[in-house]
């Protein structure tokens, strides 16, 4: 079977899959993210060992873990407390923010001490690249989670987007504000794989202007155009046909975001792999290499539309 076959039947399997993921949102979108997560950071650690580092990888992985349950964890603070609160116990819980650096401070300091006992190689190379797998891996993959679950009653402010409606927790107000998120989250994936495929396509018509040569030499400042104008009408489309919370300037936003940002990221993979002298970060996906391959955009998308729309469109 050729390249283009495995791609075109991987994506047939794997996008129903994906976009149902999304929709269902919860335990669901947290445990798919979670996941590829993990598997992201087992590839970015692969990379580093071949470069010569020892990365700390069960800790590692387990640590990014709990980064990612940071972003989760407003979902099962509101179950848990709405639970004792059932039976008049109140339980003091940190806020997410505060959970998040705690998971942060405790594992620069489990991993710090377990390195001390090792004696495998350069100390200074391992705590490096296991701190910086799960800060650009994990910590970057958790924001999405977050992205998704901004859509929920207390975090997302229903009356100012929905008016109309005549309780502030009316179920309809609140199943439509969580559909939000799930295409907001499918939004994003449509415009990175748009921009990508524009970009390609376009690139190798008409592109004459390299990129970056010493990274990547097929790409071209014609296909990022391409790709970045292909993003910017991906993310207009979106707010016309499932994201009206949005103005058009604000789904522009999100399209510069992507065609800009994303395509850095898949750069910034490329360079990686590139200076451990690999094609691709695994062979696990067929026809699309790792998955470190698949969501390099999302990994630099991710944290900037988060901030965005929590910072600016939600403020």
């Amino acid at each position: 079977m050729s390249n283009l076959a495995q791609r075109v039947l991987t994506a047939l399997v794997a996008i129903p899959i994906i976009l149902w993921i999304c929709m269902a949102g919860g335990i669901f979108f947290f445990l798919f993210v979670a996941v590829i997560s993990a598997m992201a950071l087992k590839e970015l650690y692969a990379l580093a060992e071949g470069k010569g580092a020892k990365p700390l990888v069960p800790l590692g992985i387990a640590a990014g873990f709990c980064v990612n349950a940071s972003f989760y964890y407003p979902a099962l603070r509101t179950f848990v407390v709405g639970l004792f609160h059932d039976r008049g116990v109140e339980i003091p819980f940190p806020a997410q923010s505060q959970l998040l650096l705690m998971t942060l401070l405790v594992t620069v300091v489990v991993l710090s001490i377990v390195e001390l006992f090792r004696n495998k190689g350069s100390a200074i190379l391992n705590l490096g690249t296991t701190f910086l797998g799960i800060l650009y891996v994990s910590l970057f993959f958790g924001t999405f989670i977050g992205l998704r679950e901004l859509f929920v009653p207390g975090d997302f402010p229903i009356l100012r987007f929905l008016p109309d409606q005549a309780t502030y927790l009316s179920s309809a107000a609140v199943e439509k504000v969580y559909r939000w998120g799930g295409y907001t989250v499918i939004s994003v994936f449509a415009m990175i794989w748009i921009c990508d495929s524009a970009a390609f396509h376009a690139g190798t018509a008409i592109g004459k202007h390299k990129m970056s040569p010493r990274v990547s030499p097929n790409k071209s400042w014609e296909g990022a155009l391409f790709g970045f104008l292909f993003a910017i009408g991906t993310a207009v489309a979106a707010k016309y046909l499932v994201l009206d919370y949005l103005s058009l300037g604000q789904a522009a936003v999100l399209g510069v975001i992507v065609g800009t940002v994303g395509q850095t990221g898949d750069l910034i993979e490329s360079l990686m792999k590139r200076d451990a002298g690999v094609k691709d970060s695994s062979a696990l996906i067929p026809g699309h290499g790792g998955v470190f391959d698949r969501f390099d955009s999302l990994l630099l998308v991710s944290p900037l539309v988060y901030l965005y729309i929590d910072f600016i469109l939600l403020s």
